[in-house]
């Protein structure tokens, strides 16, 4: 039997009710119609670093990768 892991995009939009930071991050994910919902959190930096996002934006995706892997996820 195969476990099928959520992508982290996917899981990161999934986060649109979170308060704070990560919350907002996911939210603004979630209306971008370019965001990488299949991509990792790498692919997801690099989205970011094109969109030439705000720095509070990078430092809620560190937090937010922080969450994600605290899951056993990566």
């Amino acid at each position: 039997m195969s476990v099928q892991i959520e992508q982290f995009g996917t899981w990161l939009i999934g986060q649109h009710g979170r308060p704070g930071w990560i919350g907002d991050l996911a939210r603004s994910a979630a209306s971008d119609r370019t965001f990488p919902r299949s991509g990792d959190s790498e692919k997801v930096r690099g989205h970011l670093t094109r969109i030439h996002a705000e720095a509070d934006m990078f430092e809620a995706l560190d937090d937010a990768e922080a969450l994600w892997f605290g899951f056993g996820r990566h």
